[in-house]
Order: structure tokens, then C-alpha cells, then sequence
């Protein structure tokens, strides 16, 4: 009988009740809890960090039946102060909508008045800081015990309202009136654990509350979300074994292909100490589960949506997509740990969202590699970006990656050209700034790099190479992309330079092609093949 895999599950208790798989990451669990201290994480989305909130409610809440076999049992023992039942402020952010206005009042609101029934207090005529002060300190009074704070995606009202301003500097405000109460609460706190995606510069919880310590690059908790390649191994081997059988793969095989899909993340200042070191990598925890369960290599994590204002900010950036991949973005810890949401930079926020991460470490200039973690990544963010670059890829008009397949596997040019014109035809224009000079470059890497995920495909776009080359079993093309001028003198570059000479003597048919992009009527102007 199939083990139930903890896919999405967020509540400790249920996942122990109801007999899931399960990580153990308690060790984690009593260090935080031990050490007192108030502390914030940042984790991409999906990364389980509800499930770590959700363990430490259950832990303070004294659910000893619920840890029965697992690391804390041990480490809490039986003495007089084991398992101790202490007040638990669980505030989740999810659920709720703050692209309108007043929908953040309205959250803390509820979640107030279901802690002011709990602990019989009267909210009425207090501000919201107000009214979580008093709790505290009510708690405080009547269980004996101080309280510990647990909140899950503080940042989702900024991050839900970034596309308006008004509203966002709103939500702020309120988050600052909201948590600045802690500091002077911290008579009444034994603990607190706060978690997002971001982390926001200019929020009173890394300001007012500058006793936060943010532990998302610290060492000792660069596994406390997520799946290790050993708790891949030791935990999941029933499933591993079942999905190489599926595929009709070796284990070693298998293992392999689920590292190059979702694994690679790294939380570690100084990044994998070398491309063997996978001591230090993370698996996208829901995505591995998801392919264990179906037995297949998935986009899972992008199933689950990307943030359009996200895409719309890396193109408005001008970052040029090649350099997700290529190892050329770097950035300093103080980027990394901190995001403005004013900031026209999308670097930062794409390393928080997790589509960076930690590659390498200088320590002589104190500058991070970044790249992107893994394959599922990498080709989701070329899938979500080419249509915004050129919104006329699409199934529906026949401009989409498998269409460009089937034409290339078939040697059709005619309907290579077809998609090509298509999309350049479709970039935008703006009369303050026509976006082509940046677009042109992005959109040929963006098709033929989504392209390289089903043929092999390398798009050079350098000086003194050939700037495409696709293969595939029976086709070889090698293009020469130029813009302004004529496809005469691109063919004549291949022919100078000889970057066809390597296939001269291969069984299969060869097209060269040399392609022109007129930069100011913003299409594909000329197209010839080599005779």
C-alpha cells in the first residue's frame, strides 16, 4: 500500500494523525524553542514553512502525543518543565485578500477577536497594537506562562498590494502599528518566529524590532525547510525506488534526474563548497514530493502561479534573461537580505522568491554568485517570460515551443520563420522608449533556450561564434542573427568564419540560415537559406 506523502500539508496534527511521511526537522524545532530568542526566516514559497510554525504551535501547546518517536522527544525528556502548555499567538497571513483596501484591518481584526473569545477580553474602542498588548499581557497573567508569537507570511499584504502604492504604504503602516507592540511586550514573550518570502526594508518589524535575528543565512538552519539529498535518501527510498521502476530508470538515475529538476537550492553564505558538495543543497520540497507521488518530472512549483508583477518587473528592469543562467549576477548580503519595494532592481526579490540562489561565495570582495537553483526553474521563468517580451506566443496562434519542435524536427524553415516573424512582430511599443534594442536580444534567447529543453540547442550570441546552432536526429541548423543589414551578409559570415565546417561530413541535412531584424520597424526583415 502507497505511503501518504505530506504534499501541501501544513498542519503538524495532521500530519501525524493522519499517518503522513514525515521529515523530522524537531531538532530545529527545540533549538529555536531552547534559545529564547526572536527570530525571522525567509524561504520561497511552497518551501514548508506553515508545517514549521504549525510544529512549534504543537510544541508549545505541550503535544507531547504528537512528537512520540521523533528527535524532541528525546531532547525534551521528562523533567519537571518538559511539555509545558504555553499561550500561542498563530497569526497566518494566507487566506485573505489585501489587493483591497481595508482587507489587511479586516485580517487582524478577525484574528484578534477569536484570541479576545479565547482569553475573555474586550477589544472594543483600542487600536489593533493595542488590542495584541493586551492579549500578550492577559496571557501573560492568567496561564502563567509567557507567550510565544508565531506569524506566516508577514509579507503577503505588501507583496499582494505592490501594484498600488497608496495601498501598500497603507498595509505598511498598519503592519508597523500592528507589531512594533512586541518590543514592548517582551516581558510578556517567550518566543517568536516570524516568516515570509521578503524582507522588507523600511517595515517596523526589522526596524522597531531590530532584536529580530534573521537566521534565513545562518548555517545551523540552512535545513530547516526543505529536503536534504540525505533526508531525500533515508526517508523516500520506497518512493525513489518505485518511480525509477516507472520510468524505466536505475535508482542512481532516477536520484539523478530528480537533483538536476529540483534540487540545488542553497541558504548558506558561502554556497556548496563544490559542484560534488551537496551537503549544503536543498530540494524544492514540494515539487520532489510531487514527482515521488506521480512518478514524473513536473513544473509543479510553477503550477502553483508566478507573480505577473514579478515577470513585468525583470522585463521593465532590462536584465537580460541570459544572465540567470550564465553566472554573471552578483550581489552583496545587504541586497540579498533586503528588499524596497520602490527598488527598480528585481534581483533581490527574485533570490528571496527562489528563482536564485546562492552559487558561489567571494569572500576577498564579499560578493554572491547567483543563479538559477535547478531545471524546473529555469525553464519556468523562460516559459513565463517569453510572452511577456512577445505576447504573441501562444498555442492558439501557433507561435508556441512545441510548434517550433514539430517545425524543426520536420525541417520546416518556412514554418520556423513564420513563428519567428510572429513573435517579433509582436513586441511592443512605447514612444518614450521602444524597448526593441534590449527586446531583440532576449526574445531569439528566450524561444531557442525553451526550445533547447526538448532538442539540443546552444544560442552563443557572441562575438566571433556562431549565434545558434539546434540539432536534432535528422536536422542540423546553424542561424546567424543579425539586426539591420542583410541576410546575404550573415550567410556570408557563417561562410567566412566557417561555422558550418564542423558538419560538413554529417549524415544530416544541414540549414544555414541567416536572419535580419529590422530595429526600427521592429520585425523580421530578411530570411535566406544557404544553397
Amino acid at each position: 500500500m502507497a505511503r501518504k506523502l505530506p504534499i501541501g500539508i501544513q498542519s503538524f496534527e495532521k500530519l501525524r494523525q493522519d499517518g503522513f511521511v514525515y521529515v523530522d526537522k524537531t531538532a530545529y524545532v527545540y533549538k529555536l524553542a531552547q534559545s529564547g530568542i526572536p527570530y525571522f526566516l525567509s524561504r520561497p514559497r511552497r518551501f514548508g514553512k506553515s508545517l514549521l510554525l504549525s510544529t512549534l504551535r504543537a510544541y508549545f501547546e505541550g503535544r507531547r502525543d504528537l512528537f512520540e518517536g521523533l528527535d524532541i522527544e528525546q531532547l525534551e525528556g521528562n523533567g519537571l518543565d518538559a511539555w509545558q502548555v504555553r499561550p500561542v499567538f498563530h497569526l497566518d497571513f494566507n487566506g485573505a485578500n489585501y489587493s483591497l483596501e481595508g482587507g489587511l484591518e479586516k485580517k487582524l481584526d478577525a484574528v484578534l477577536k477569536r484570541w479576545e473569545n479565547t482569553w475573555d477580553t474586550d477589544g472594543a474602542g483600542f487600536e489593533l497594537g493595542d488590542r495584541f498588548y493586551n492579549l500578550l499581557e492577559k496571557s501573560h497573567a492568567v496561564s502563567g506562562h509567557r507567550a510565544s508569537v508565531l506569524v506566516d507570511e508577514y509579507d503577503k499584504p505588501l507583496l499582494e498590494s505592490m501594484q498600488d502604492s497608496v495601498l501598500e504604504e497603507r498595509n505598511r503602516a498598519t503592519l508597523k502599528s500592528f507589531f512594533s507592540v512586541l518590543k514592548g511586550a517582551d516581558e510578556h514573550v517567550k518566543f517568536v518566529l516570524i516568516t515570509g518570502v521578503t524582507k522588507f526594508s523600511k517595515v517596523s518589524i526589522f526596524s522597531d524590532l531590530n532584536q529580530l535575528s534573521d537566521i534565513s543565512h545562518d548555517a545551523r538552519f540552512t535545513n530547516i525547510c526543505g529536503i536534504s539529498e540525505t533526508e531525500l535518501l533515508e526517508t523516500f527510498s520506497p518512493e525513489l525506488n518505485a518511480m525509477a521502476e516507472e520510468l524505466a530508470q536505475s535508482t542512481d538515475e532516477c536520484q539523478a534526474a530528480l537533483r538536476s529538476q529540483y534540487d540545488g537550492y542553497c541558504f548558506h553564505p558561502n554556497g556548496p563548497a563544490g559542484k560534488n558538495d551537496v551537503k549544503r543543497l536543498v530540494y524544492n520540497p514540494f515539487s520532489v514530493l510531487k514527482a515521488l507521488d506521480e512518478r514524473r518530472l513536473g513544473s509543479y512549483w510553477f503550477e502553483t502561479g508566478t507573480p505577473s508583477f514579478l515577470v513585468r518587473r525583470m522585463r521593465d528592469s532590462g536584465l537580460d534573461p541570459k544572465r540567470l543562467t550564465d553566472g554573471s549576477l552578483y550581489a552583496t548580503a545587504q541586497r540579498l537580505s533586503d528588499y524596497r519595494a520602490d527598488d527598480p532592481d528585481p534581483i533581490p526579490l527574485l533570490y528571496q522568491t527562489g528563482y536564485l540562489t546562492v552559487r558561489a561565495y567571494d569572500s576577498s570582495t564579499g560578493a554572491y554568485e547567483l543563479a538559477v537553483p535547478n531545471q524546473e526553474v529555469a525553464w519556468g521563468l523562460v516559459e513565463n517570460l517569453l510572452p511577456a517580451y512577445a505576447p504573441s506566443y501562444g498555442a492558439s496562434r501557433g507561435t508556441d515551443v512545441f510548434t517550433l519542435h514539430r517545425y524543426v524536427e520536420q525541417g520546416d524553415t518556412n514554418g520556423i520563420r513564420h513563428i519567428l516573424e510572429a513573435l517579433f512582430a509582436s513586441i511592443p511599443y512605447t514612444r518614450d522608449s521602444d524597448p526593441f534594442e534590449n527586446y531583440f536580444q532576449a526574445v531569439l534567447w528566450l524561444t531557442f533556450a525553451l526550445l533547447g529543453r526538448y532538442v539540443s540547442c546552444e544560442v552563443h550570441q557572441a562575438m566571433g561564434r556562431v549565434d545558434c546552432i539546434v540539432e536534432t536526429t535528422s536536422h542540423v541548423y546553424v542561424f546567424e542573427f543579425k539586426r539591420d543589414g542583410t541576410a546575404a551578409e550573415a550567410l556570408a559570415q557563417i561562410e567566412e568564419q566557417g561555422y558550418a565546417t564542423a558538419f560538413a561530413a554529417d549524415p544530416r541535412k544541414l540549414h544555414v540560415i541567416g536572419c535580419v531584424f529590422d530595429s526600427k520597424m521592429r520585425l523580421l526583415s530578411d530570411w535566406d537559406e544557404m544553397a
